[in-house]
């Protein structure tokens, strides 16, 4: 029993080093600091919900507990922003601003060097046979034009 759960700890401690999202809350101040603000401001807004007051009354005339809503609300959205900016995206874009750019390089050299253009054709429909054409036949007379009458 004492393995399993030693395993099980094992392998969700590698599965949470691994997740980016965790790895990024651990390097960026600025988002930890929304997440804290966020969870604090929802703290004191659920303290002031439990006071006893109908919570519809308390949402309507309770400005301070419409405070903690505001600030918990404007904190998730910061850090849920924070979070969307990972630098995968970034390398995601710079990849595929290389693939493009290879794409029309790549085009480019076809249209502008014969030698390219002619060994992608080899390559793709194989090499092109030269011959000569000779005639089997004898050169006929030409046909007299008909005359009317």
């Amino acid at each position: 029993m004492a393995r399993k759960n030693k395993a099980a700890k094992a392998a969700s401690t590698a599965a949470v080093k691994s997740n980016p999202y965790v790895q990024r809350v651990l390097a960026d101040d600025d988002l930890r600091n929304n997440i804290t603000a966020a969870f604090e401001a929802a703290k004191d807004a659920y303290e002031r919900l439990a006071d006893g007051k109908a919570p519809a009354k308390a949402l309507v005339k309770d400005k301070k507990l419409q405070k903690d809503l505001k600030a918990a609300a404007q904190s998730l959205r910061e850090a849920g922003t924070k979070l969307k900016d990972s630098p995968k995206k970034r390398k995601r874009h710079r990849m595929r601003s290389t693939l493009v750019l290879a794409v029309v390089g790549g085009g480019l050299a076809l249209v502008l060097s014969e030698d390219v253009r002619n060994k992608v054709l080899d390559t793709l429909f194989g090499k092109e046979e030269e011959f000569e054409y000779s005639s089997t036949s004898a050169p006929g007379t030409p046909a007299q034009p008909v005359t009317a009458a």
